[in-house]
């Protein structure tokens, strides 16, 4: 029967209909996933993790002249004579970098710390670091030992080498799958927010002073303490319950409250699926998951992302900025009220992220954020090399500083965290997150420990390796990222497995023959530790 222009035209009209009322039905479901304990959890989960981080990265510079002379006045109170150009250097570099091996050491110790006591408790327990480091720190100057404020130092590394690892895990294992990226994105946010707020409260009219850079660090206590006061009330996370607990009960009312609803039949069965395809909830070693081959591309895909999130360049933008604020004639006075716009460019394009990231999805805003930090680092070695000869070029070069900025955090900034938690099954991701945390802070000690090499070296041609190493990342993850939003693990698993050339089910058939555990075991102890509570409940 030929049909008639009239009856197309009907069915445009009820297929576009039908694909409105889906994409508003998806709106609307994503909007109810954001339930208040959701919420509640993921910003106080960031502020006494992620933000602290962000903190410390910015909090030495403001109080960086008044630490050096205390360093003088103790060594001379000490020995008698000034310590000399050199050993002062050294101190000072040694009370920068060491933060990066202190993250280093929590990367490493992160996977057994987070199978024995669970995300949450990870997340709270890793407060007695950041207490401990920021008394010691805030109290180096009236003890006179400088050496306390590098035992600081290296203990806030560890609290954020844990927490940069228990917090994307956490957050990426309570968010259903339609908000993952988005609430993955709050790591990156707060991030940012402590950067921020460091250059907020280094300014002179507050703590940037050198009577009062002490409380600088003391500071570090308040996002502490407002995590341990909160987070014992909200729940664990519900796939470490039902998964590594095996405990149903709790995993359901932990579904319940992060989903605000009370049937979580289908979440259960979701991650019950994911047990069974997987065959093995028994944490692997980090040996284990780098000799698996069935997650071979998803392990070079973080090593990639983690890398290039930290050799990328953002570090040499830092160097530069100050330089370039005085090259375009703002008074000297003036550059740290100014360089706050560089803490607020950040903070924007990352809550910008947030907001369209399960729209765009993660592939568009990585690629696409190395890409236009490829551009802009061009734009900016031309500018900086001919900037004595035109007189407005210095403006330009500010703009391609918040323009760098703003490309790093829209994708490249936090993406690399939630790729870690959605690449890799609840038995692989703890050891997942030890590989990247660990690339992610070698890579930041050799930052800082070859930057100043490079930039000698080349001079402002240094942002022309840092375009090349964009480049490298943006054409990998071209080639080789899935797309990951609105899919489950289990999916995400099943997207590599024709790269990595090994069927899940060959996955999971050909490793670990004697840790193998069969789905139908797994199930009886769901039940049987449901019975054991329930008989303990009496």
């Amino acid at each position: 029967m030929k049909k008639t222009k009239k009856d197309k035209l009907r069915l445009m009209v009820a297929s576009t209909n039908i694909s409105l009322h889906t994409e508003q039905g998806l709106e609307l479901r994503k909007a109810s996933n954001w339930s208040g304990s959701l919420i509640v959890a993921s910003l106080t989960g960031a502020f006494g993790s992620s933000f602290l981080y962000g903190y410390n990265l910015s909090v030495v510079n403001a109080p960086a002249g008044y630490i050096k002379k205390f360093y003088n006045e103790t060594w001379e109170r000490r020995y008698g004579f000034s310590v000399d150009e050199g050993t002062l250097t050294l101190l000072w570099s040694i009370t920068v970098s060491i933060f990066a091996i202190g993250g280093l050491v929590g990367a490493i110790i992160v996977t057994p710390i987070v199978k024995f006591f669970g995300r949450k408790c990870t997340l709270v327990l890793n407060n007695v670091f950041a207490v401990a480091a920021a008394l010691l720190m805030s109290l180096s100057l009236l003890a006179g030992s400088f050496e306390m404020l590098i035992l600081g130092r290296i203990i806030m590394g560890v609290d954020a080498g844990i927490s940069l690892s228990a917090l994307p895990m956490y957050l990426s294992e309570i968010s259903p799958k339609e908000i993952r990226g988005s609430l993955g994105q709050v790591t990156a946010i707060f991030i940012c927010i402590g950067v921020f707020i460091g250059q907020v409260l280094g300014l002179p009219e507050i703590f940037g002073q050198e009577s009062r850079w002490p409380f600088l660090f003391g500071a570090i206590i308040v996002p502490s303490l407002i995590q341990v006061v909160i987070l014992p009330f909200l729940p664990e996370s519900p796939r470490y319950l039902l998964l590594e607990k095996h405990n149903r009960r709790k995993a359901e009312k932990a579904f319940q409250r992060f989903l605000g609803k009370e049937d979580v039949s289908r979440e259960i069965e979701e991650v019950l699926a994911e047990s069974r395809a997987q065959r093995n909830t028994k944490l692997v070693s980090v040996v284990q998951l780098l000799r698996t081959r069935a997650v071979r591309w998803q392990i070079l895909t973080v090593v990639v992302t983690m890398g290039c999130y930290q050799l990328c360049g953002l570090n040499a933008i830092w160097y530069y900025t100050n330089n370039i604020f005085s090259e375009s004639g703002i008074d000297g006075e003036t550059i740290p009220y100014v360089t706050l716009s560089t803490g607020a460019v950040e903070t924007l394009a990352a809550v910008s992220s947030g907001l369209v990231i399960e729209r765009l999805g993660r592939r568009p805003l990585l690629i696409g954020g190395f890409g236009l930090m490829i551009v802009f680092f061009a734009v900016l070695t031309v500018s900086l090399t001919l900037q004595n000869t035109v007189h407005w070029l210095p403006y330009l070069s500010i703009f391609c500083i918040l323009a760098i900025i703003a490309s790093f955090c829209i994708g490249p900034g936090g993406i690399p965290f939630v790729l870690t938690g959605e690449l890799f099954q609840q038995s692989q991701r703890p050891a997942a997150f030890m590989i990247a945390g660990t690339v992610n802070w070698l890579c930041n000690f050799a930052v800082g420990l070859l930057f100043p090499f490079i930039q000698a070296g080349l001079q402002t041609y240094c942002f022309l390796v840092f375009a090349g190493v964009c480049f490298a990342g943006a054409a990998y993850l071209f080639f080789v990222l899935p797309e990951t939003k609105n899919k489950t693990f289990h999916e995400i698993s099943q997207a590599f497995a024709k790269r990595n050339k090994e069927t899940l089910e060959m996955q999971e058939m050909n490793h670990y023959p004697g840790e193998r555990k069969p789905s139908e075991e797994q199930e009886s102890n769901f039940t049987s530790s449901d019975h054991v509570e329930n008989i303990s409940n009496l």
